[in-house]
């Protein structure tokens, strides 16, 4: 039994079961504000338009209310909760790769044959496949030694 309770201990204090239960405990909080923006701020603006409260709407089918204007009230906290939430991952992964440098990328180590478009080694002056002698290397190497020749 206490070896139970210390593999629930261990479980319960891993920094991801925190971090769920403060991420929980946060978005409910904030579950509470956008619901009040939309029921008291958003849905009575779209009342004006509609000329009634939008969470009043209801049809009434065989003595059965079915209140869609407090599905619309849903679906416009969800969107507002969608889009909040977004963003603000957008901005903490925007913050946690700012003090990383990208990778450069590596040099090539293989080419083209111009001549049969195999790939060959980058160092390669012939092509193994069809033996083709690769000029614009050639002239590359030419070019180096003569500037090495003339300082």
């Amino acid at each position: 039994m206490k070896k139970f309770f210390q593999e629930f201990k261990e479980f319960a204090m891993r920094g991801n079961v925190i971090d769920l239960a403060v991420g929980v405990i946060i978005g409910g909080a904030f579950q509470k504000i956008v619901s009040s923006l939309v029921d008291d701020m958003i849905s009575p603006i779209i009342g004006l338009f509609a000329k009634t409260d939008l969470s009043a709407l209801v049809v009434n089918i065989f003595g059965v209310d079915i209140r869609y204007g407090s599905f619309l009230t849903a679906i416009i906290n969800f969107i507002i909760m969608a889009f909040v939430i977004f963003v603000i991952v957008k901005t903490l992964n925007k913050i946690a790769s700012f003090g990383k440098h990208k990778p450069e990328p590596e040099a090539p180590t293989t080419k083209k044959c111009p001549f049969c478009q195999s790939e060959i080694d980058i160092k390669a002056v012939r092509c193994p496949h069809c033996t083709s002698v690769l000029e614009d290397v050639k002239d590359e190497k030419e070019e180096k030694e003569t500037a090495a020749v003339s300082k």
